[in-house]
Order: C-alpha cells, then sequence, then structure tokens
C-alpha cells in the first residue's frame, strides 16, 4: 500500500503514470495543473511554479509541462508575463474582465461603463435554473437582477441566479458598496472563478417591464443572452440571462 498522501506531489505522479495510456502526457499535466488551480492551490493573480519546477514535481520534461501551460494560457486560465512568468488568470485584470462581455459598440470606441443592481434576494430554484445550475428542485438561489449602462445609456438587463450554498452572505448592501467587475467579487469573497461559459442567442421583444428599464418602446427587439457559467472541473454556478439593446451595438465572437 503507498503512503503517499493524494495531495502529495508523489500521488500526483502515480496518477499520471497510471493513467498514461488514455491520454497524452500533456493533457494529464494539464488535468493535475487545473486541479490544483481547483483546490486553490494557486490562487487568482498568482504565480505559479516555474516549468522546471513542475517538471520536476510530475517528473515529466520542461517541454511537456509548457505544452500543459501553453493550452491554459489559450484557455485564458494562466497568463504568461514576459520575464516575470506564468500567473493565474483574474477577472480583476481587464484582459480577463471584458472576456465575458461581447458587446461591442458599432464605431468601434469603448464606452464608459455603469452598473446598478436593482434586486439581490434569496429564492428557491425553479426547476429549469436547478436543471441548469445542477441543483436539486427548491433548493435555495440567489437571485439578482442588474442593470449596466453605457455612456448613461441603460444597454443590458441582467437577470442571474447562482447557487445559494455558494454565495452565502451576498446581499443588495455588499453589492452597492462594491466596485469592482461582478467576476471579481465572486472570485475574491466566494472563492469562485469564472471559467468558460456557455451561450445561447436569440431575437425577443421587449415586455412593458424590461422596456421602461432599458427605456425604449414596449415590443421593441432585444437580443436575449442566455449564458451558463462554469468554474473548475466543469461546475456550472450561474445562469445569466440579459437583454441587449443593439441598435448603437453589436454582439461580437470569435471562432478559431
Amino acid at each position: 500500500m503507498s503512503d503517499t498522501h493524494p495531495d502529495d506531489p508523489a500521488s500526483d505522479t502515480d496518477h499520471v503514470v497510471s493513467s498514461a495510456a488514455y491520454s497524452p502526457l500533456y493533457q494529464q499535466i494539464k488535468g493535475l495543473l487545473l486541479q490544483g488551480l481547483d483546490r486553490a492551490e494557486w490562487k487568482p493573480g498568482e504565480a505559479i511554479p516555474s516549468e522546471l519546477e513542475l517538471a520536476a514535481r510530475f517528473q515529466v520534461s520542461q517541454g511537456t509541462v509548457r505544452k500543459a501551460i501553453d493550452e491554459l494560457a489559450a484557455e485564458n486560465l494562466l497568463i504568461r508575463r514576459q520575464g516575470k512568468g506564468t500567473f493565474v488568470a483574474t477577472h480583476h485584470e481587464a484582459r480577463v474582465r471584458f472576456r465575458f462581455l461581447r458587446l461591442t459598440s458599432d464605431d468601434g470606441q469603448p464606452k464608459m461603463t455603469g452598473s446598478q443592481v436593482l434586486d439581490c434576494r434569496r429564492v428557491k430554484a425553479s426547476a429549469d435554473i436547478a436543471h441548469l445550475l445542477d441543483l436539486r428542485a427548491a433548493d435555495a438561489v440567489v437571485n439578482l437582477r442588474r442593470l449596466l449602462s453605457f455612456e448613461q445609456v441603460p444597454t443590458i438587463l441582467d437577470d442571474i441566479w447562482l447557487p445559494g450554498a455558494m454565495f452565502r452572505g451576498l446581499t443588495a448592501d455588499s453589492l452597492a458598496r462594491y466596485r469592482g467587475p461582478l467576476y471579481g467579487l465572486f472570485e475574491s469573497e466566494f472563492g469562485v472563478s469564472m471559467v468558460r461559459a456557455e451561450e445561447k442567442i436569440k431575437a425577443v421583444s421587449a415586455s412593458a417591464d424590461q422596456a421602461k428599464l432599458l427605456r425604449v418602446a414596449a415590443s421593441s427587439p432585444l437580443l436575449q443572452v442566455e449564458r451558463v457559467s462554469f468554474t473548475y472541473g466543469d461546475r456550472p454556478v450561474e445562469v445569466r440571462r440579459g437583454l441587449y439593446v443593439t441598435e448603437r451595438f453589436h454582439y461580437k465572437n470569435s471562432l478559431n
């Protein structure tokens, strides 16, 4: 029987060796690095060990480690800084913060944004939200509504649902006091990093209530974006349904 602990580097190496037949070695190293990120071995904004240190830890070549890190950097989970090392991505950094905001002005110029939280309360999850968040029906969720403005013009109305157990203490008051990006708050105060998302987009017409908040005519065309965001381990941690006014904006995506 092995006397290694699950968190020991030796256990990591044993895992690589035992599963070598099932996936490329660099993918296994990538998986182990993701495990380290998931258990907060390296926190957002912190540097991870050097490639040489990680190669020694996992008993693989530096090139194998580099390939794993390259993939994580391409996925915006790690950030390389020339001459400084490799760091865990954080939503407090602009290049990561705006990765999930795809609305772009038609003139291509950056616009000053503002955020107003309209409501924040704990409710029982509806069947569809529970399903998307992998919760049981009627589990507690935090439901918040937020209005985003560009150049002081209301542009995005977001309805957001978060697992109640993960976001205890999130209130309208705490949101009102916070001045940074919402995902940055989730990361620093609740230890939840949004690392990827899936979206569905369709055209809808504004209800009377939505039109009033967005300052458009009732039944005006809006772009509805439903997003499910995931943290490490592909665990769903947010459902967001946003309504976008696109008279002066468009939704921009890059397909690779």
